[in-house]
């Protein structure tokens, strides 16, 4: 896709069960002469998968508001950027047989990418993880400071 990436994955964990509450990837592409479509060098792409509470799962806005998200966390930490896409998916997963005592669980899954107005990205991975911890759950915290 570009001729020079970096890409970091995340997780948070549920410390009762040690079982992933959500997961996440955060990759770099830069290209020192742009591609069609970026309208700049650099492009971050960017996933996450989290499991969701059945209240918010049933919500019918829930992929307007988890996009809403997406572009207010990039904001509150100072991301500049442009040309943000992506889709959000949501996922009920039912158990059958031996795996009845799992239960059902409910995860959504969004997939973005956005072109950063600097080369500067420390921003834009503090954003996306606070993004993964809010989606979880999980009180936002600046984890990453000085990144």
């Amino acid at each position: 896709l570009a001729p020079f990436t970096a890409a970091l994955a995340m997780r948070t964990l549920d410390e009762e069960f040690s079982e992933p509450l959500a997961t996440g990837r955060f990759v770099v592409l830069h290209d020192p002469d742009g591609q069609h479509g970026w309208n700049g060098t650099f492009r971050i792409v960017a996933q996450l998968r989290s499991h969701i509470d059945p209240e918010m799962g049933n919500d019918p806005l829930l992929a307007e508001a988890l996009w809403a998200w997406a572009d207010e966390c990039l904001v509150d930490a100072g991301a500049a950027f442009h040309d943000l896409t992506g889709t959000v998916t949501r996922e009920t997963s039912e158990a059958f047989g031996g795996l009845v005592l799992r239960g059902s669980t409910l995860n959504v899954e969004m997939r973005a990418s956005w072109t950063p107005d600097s080369p500067s990205i420390g921003e834009h991975l503090v954003g996306w993880s606070d993004l993964v911890l809010r989606t979880c759950g999980v009180a936002s915290q600046r984890f990453l400071e000085g990144v």
